[in-house]
C-alpha cells in the first residue's frame, strides 16, 4: 500500500522535531548535572573537610576559664569554630596547663603553640617598648587605646615590635579603667609608699619603685597567698568584677582607686606567623575578625559587670574604698614622666612608638575635654551618686 504523500513530507520534520527534543532533555539534564557538582564542591564534605581542619593551641597567661581577663580566649576560639563551619578549631589551655604563665610569649613564639593571650607588658624584660601596647601611667584609657590601635597607626607598630620573634598581635580586650589595687596599709601621703611591697606590673612598676615603693612580680594565681601570707602589702589586679573573684577582700583591708597605672589596659592575642600565613585567605580573615570581636566583648563584659562587684564588695564584704590623695597622685605623675623619658632615651624603638602614641593622646585628650569628660560632668550635674566610700 502506498504512504499518502502529505505523510511523506511530515515524517522529517517529526524525525527534526524529535532530535530537537531529545538534544534539549540531554541538555537540561546535563546543566543540571553541573549545578549539583557545583553546590556539592562548596558544601562541606566529610573527607575535605577532615583533611582541611585547622587545629590550633593557645595558650594563655591566665587560669582556665578564668572570669574576666580570661574571657577573651574562650570568646576567640568559639567565634572562629562558629565562623569557619568547623573547620578551624582553637583549644585554650589555661596558665601551666600546657606552659607557665610567663612563658606564653617564648612559646607562641617558638611554634610550641599557634597563639597565645596575655599583656604585652609582661614581656618588658624581652622588649622594653611592649609596655606601650598594655598601658602607659597616666596614659590613655580602652576607647582612646582602640582608636590609636585600629586607626592612629598603633597596631602596625605593634606588629613591627613583634616581627623578629615571628609573632602577629592583635589587640585582645581591655579592662577599661583599674581600681588603683589593694592595699593592707593606708596610703596618705607620698611618703606613705616608701618601702611598700607592691605587686604592680610593667611600666608602673618601675614607677611605683621610682616612687619610694618595691615592684614584685607574682602572676595571678599567687596573688591571694602572696597578700594573705605578707610576702606583699598591696596588689592591683584588676577591677571589682575580677577581684571580687579571686577574693582579694579577704585578705586585705583597703581598696583604692584610681588605676592611675593602667587606665586603660590592653590585653594581647598573639599568633605565631607562621601558622597564620599557613592558613587560607578566609581562614586568616575570620581569625582576624574573631580578634576584633573579642577585644570589644571583653570592654563590654566588665562595663556590665564592674558596678555590681563593687557594690556587692562595699555592701557585703565591707571593704574600705578609697581615693588616693592628690598628693600622691602628683608623686606618681613625677615618677611615670621620669621612667618614661629614660626608656625612651634607651630605646628607639620605644621613642618611634611614644612618638606616635603621644601624638594621637594629645589629639584625643583635647577633644575629649569637650565631649566625654564635659559630657560626664553635666551628667552628674543631674544624676549624681555612687558607691559610698570612706572619708
Amino acid at each position: 500500500m502506498s504512504v499518502p504523500k502529505t505523510e511523506k513530507q511530515l515524517s522529517p520534520l517529526i524525525i527534526l522535531m524529535l532530535v530537537a527534543l531529545l538534544v534539549t532533555v540531554i541538555g537540561l539534564w546535563a546543566y543540571d548535572r553541573a549545578r549539583t557538582v557545583q553546590s556539592a564542591n562548596w558544601l562541606p564534605q566529610s573527607a575535605e573537610q577532615s583533611a582541611l581542619e585547622v587545629q590550633w593551641k593557645m595558650v594563655t597567661t591566665w587560669p582556665k576559664n578564668f572570669p574576666g581577663l580570661g574571657s577573651a580566649a574562650e570568646t576567640f576560639a568559639r567565634l572562629v569554630g562558629e565562623m569557619s563551619n568547623g573547620r578551624m578549631k582553637v583549644h585554650v589551655y589555661g596558665a601551666g596547663e600546657l606552659v607557665p604563665a610567663f612563658e606564653v610569649f617564648d612559646a607562641v613564639s617558638q611554634g610550641v603553640a599557634d597563639a597565645g593571650h596575655g599583656a604585652a607588658y609582661y614581656w618588658k624584660g624581652k622588649i622594653p617598648a611592649s609596655v606601650f601596647f598594655t598601658a602607659v601611667p597616666f596614659g590613655m584609657t580602652a576607647q582612646e587605646m582602640n582608636g590609636w590601635f585600629h586607626y592612629g597607626g598603633g597596631l602596625d607598630l605593634w606588629r613591627e615590635l613583634y616581627a623578629p620573634f615571628n609573632l602577629v598581635p592583635f589587640s585582645g580586650g581591655s579592662t577599661g579603667v583599674q581600681m588603683a589595687g589593694w592595699f593592707n596599709k593606708e596610703v596618705n601621703t607620698a611618703a606613705d609608699l616608701k618601702g611598700l611591697k607592691m605587686r604592680i606590673p610593667g611600666l608602673a612598676g618601675e614607677v611605683f619603685t621610682r616612687a619610694g615603693g618595691s615592684s614584685v612580680r607574682i602572676s595571678g594565681g599567687e596573688l591571694y597567698t602572696s597578700l594573705e601570707t605578707g610576702v606583699i602589702d598591696a596588689a592591683e589586679w584588676v577591677g571589682p568584677f575580677n577581684d571580687l573573684t579571686l577574693g582579694l577582700h579577704q585578705v586585705a583591708k583597703y581598696y583604692y582607686y584610681p588605676g592611675w597605672h593602667e587606665p586603660g589596659a590592653m590585653l594581647e592575642l598573639i599568633v605565631n606567623a607562621d601558622s597564620l600565613a599557613a592558613l587560607p585567605d578566609d581562614l586568616q580573615a575570620i581569625v582576624s575578625t574573631a580578634a576584633r570581636a573579642a577585644n570589644q566583648d571583653m570592654l563590654d563584659e566588665f562595663t556590665a559587670r564592674n558596678n555590681a562587684a563593687l557594690q556587692e564588695l562595699v555592701e557585703v564584704h565591707g571593704v574600705e574604698l578609697r581615693r588616693l590623695p592628690d598628693e600622691v597622685l602628683l608623686a606618681l605623675a613625677k615618677a611615670s614622666e621620669e621612667v618614661l623619658a629614660e626608656l625612651v632615651a634607651q630605646d628607639p624603638m620605644a621613642a618611634k612608638i611614644n612618638q606616635s602614641y603621644t601624638s594621637f593622646y594629645k589629639n584625643v585628650r583635647a577633644y575629649h575635654q569637650i565631649s566625654e569628660r564635659a559630657y560626664i560632668n553635666s551628667r552628674e550635674l543631674t544624676a549624681p551618686g555612687g558607691v559610698s566610700q570612706s572619708p
